[in-house]
C-alpha cells in the first residue's frame, strides 16, 4: 500500500498514486479498496475540521492499516517515524526527528502559548491472532495496544489543525517512541527539549472496555507507577535428602513469593492501590537436587506518588528480613519504572471540554484508576496535563484486553480521536 501517496491533496490520476472515487473509497497504488468509515462527530465543526475529515478520512484509515501491518518494536520505529515525518513535511510543516532516528515533534501555528498532543508509536513483541486482512506482516511483533491508532489519530489531528485558517497559539505534536519499555521514551523526549515552551500536554489511550464514541476522563491518578523487581538467589546446592547441610533455595524463593506481598500489605496504606504480582520464577531441574541459583521477577505497582518514592528502600529491607533465616545469598534489582499519570483539575476540565465540543456531553464518562503503567506520567512531572481513555469497542462481541494478540479496535474510533485531539488543543489554547 502506497501510504505516502494516499493523501487527499496528492494527484488522483489513477496512476501509481492513490486515487479516490465518489463513494469515499481510497484506491491505493496496488488497487486495494479502502472502505469509508462513519464519522460519529460529523457536523459539529469547526467547518475546516469537517471539511478536512470529509476529504481525508480514508487516508486516516489507510495510515492506521499500514502501521498496523508493519509494526516496529520499541526504539526501532524508524519506518513509522519516516512515514509520519514525510506526511507532515508534505503539508508544509517542519517535523524534527530525534537524533536516535525514532520519534519526532512538530509545531503548528504561532504564538507564545503552546499546548502539546502526544501519541506513542511502538508495537509489542507478540504474534497477532486477529485474522484481519491487514494483520501484522512482521513475525513476533504486533500492535496489540492501539499505538498504531494513536499515531494515526494524532497525524490526522495535526494535519487538520494545519488546514485551519488561524490558530490562537501553537500546537506541538509529540510522536513518541518506546512507550512499552521502562522507563519509557518520554524521558528521551523531555531530554531532547520536547517540552520546552509547552504550557500543557494531552493524550488519549485506546480502551476496549469503552464503546466507541465514549471517552473516559478522571481527575487525579488514572494509571499507576510501575516498577520491576528481579531477585536472584544463590546457594551451595545439595541433595534434597540433606537440606540441613545446605541453604534450601527453593524454600527461600517460596518464602519471598508469599511473604513479600503479605508484608507490603501491612506496611503500606491499602488506599494507595499498591500491588505486587510475580510473573516469572525459575530454579533447578532435578526433583532430588537443591539448586544453586534461582530467579524471581515481578511488577510492583502503586497509584500513590508518595508511596512510590518510598518503595525501593522498603522492599529491600523486607527482602533482607525474609531471607536472613534461610542462609541463601541474594541480589535484588529494583528497577524504577514510570510514575503514576495524575490529571490535574484544570487540565481535565480542558480535555473534557474538548470531548464535549467534539462529540457532545453524552460522550464523556468517568473511568477508574488502572494499575497499568504509562510513561505519559513523566510529562506530567514537568508540565500540567491530562490523559483520557478513548472507547474503541464496537459494542458487539467480545472485548479482548490490551496486550492480547486478539486485540483490535473499531475503526470509527480513529476519526473520534482526530476530533477529540483537535478540539482539546483548541480548548487548551482558548
Amino acid at each position: 500500500m502506497t501510504v505516502l501517496d494516499s493523501r487527499s491533496d496528492m494527484p488522483r490520476d489513477g496512476g501509481p498514486a492513490a486515487a479516490a472515487n465518489g463513494a469515499g473509497v481510497l484506491i491505493t497504488g496496488e488497487g486495494v479498496s479502502m472502505p469509508s468509515v462513519d464519522d460519529i462527530g460529523a457536523g459539529r465543526g469547526p467547518a475546516w475540521l469537517d471539511d478536512w475529515l470529509t476529504l481525508n478520512a480514508p487516508d486516516v484509515l489507510a495510515w492506521y492499516r499500514h502501521i498496523h501491518a508493519n509494526p516496529e518494536l520499541s526504539r526501532r520505529e524508524y519506518t513509522t517515524t519516516e512515514m509520519v515525518a514525510g506526511l507532515l513535511s508534505s503539508a508544509g510543516l517542519q517535523p524534527k526527528v530525534f537524533d536516535s532516528g525514532t520519534g519526532l515533534i512538530c509545531d503548528i501555528g504561532e504564538g507564545d502559548r503552546c499546548v502539546a498532543l502526544r501519541a506513542d508509536m511502538d508495537a509489542l513483541p507478540l504474534t497477532e491472532l486477529t485474522g484481519l486482512p491487514f494483520a501484522s506482516t512482521v513475525p513476533g511483533a504486533a500492535h496489540a495496544c492501539g499505538h498504531d491508532g494513536h499515531t494515526s489519530m494524532l497525524l490526522g489531528a495535526g494535519l487538520a489543525l494545519a488546514s485551519a485558517p488561524e490558530l490562537p497559539g501553537r500546537v506541538r505534536l509529540v510522536f513518541q517512541h518506546a512507550e512499552e519499555v521502562m522507563p519509557g521514551g518520554a524521558l528521551d523526549v523531555i531530554a531532547a527539549g520536547g517540552l520546552e515552551g509547552v504550557d500543557a500536554i494531552f493524550g488519549l489511550h485506546c480502551d476496549p472496555r469503552l464503546r466507541v464514541g465514549s471517552v473516559g476522563t478522571r481527575v487525579g491518578a488514572i494509571t499507576s507507577a510501575t516498577d520491576l523487581l528481579e531477585l536472584r538467589l544463590t546457594s551451595p546446592g545439595g541433595h534434597t535428602s540433606r537440606p540441613h547441610l545446605t541453604a534450601d533455595l527453593v524454600h527461600a524463593l517460596g518464602t519471598v513469593i508469599t511473604g513479600l506481598p503479605a508484608l507490603l500489605s501491612r506496611r503500606i496504606d491499602p488506599r494507595s492501590g499498591t500491588v505486587l504480582v510475580w510473573g516469572a520464577v525459575h530454579a533447578g531441574e532435578a526433583p532430588n537436587a537443591v539448586p544453586q541459583d534461582g530467579v524471581l521477577r515481578g511488577t510492583l505497582r502503586t497509584g500513590d506518588h508518595e508511596v512510590w518514592a518510598d518503595l525501593e528502600p522498603l522492599v529491600a529491607g523486607l527482602v533482607q528480613s525474609l531471607l536472613a533465616p534461610t542462609g541463601v545469598g541474594f541480589e535484588l534489582e529494583h528497577r524504577r519504572g514510570v510514575p503514576p499519570v495524575v490529571n490535574d483539575v484544570e487540565s481535565e476540565a480542558v480535555l473534557r471540554a474538548g470531548v464535549e465540543a467534539a462529540l457532545g456531553e453524552q460522550a464523556v464518562t468517568g473511568t477508574k484508576q488502572s494499575s497499568g503503567g504509562e510513561d505519559f506520567g513523566w510529562y506530567l512531572e514537568n508540565v500540567p496535563g491530562s490523559f483520557a481513555r478513548l472507547g474503541v469497542w464496537s459494542g458487539e462481541g467480545t472485548q479482548p484486553d490490551l496486550h492480547q494478540p486478539t486485540f483490535k479496535l473499531d475503526e470509527r474510533a480513529l476519526l473520534v480521536g482526530v476530533r477529540v485531539l483537535t478540539h482539546t488543543a483548541l480548548a487548551a489554547l482558548a
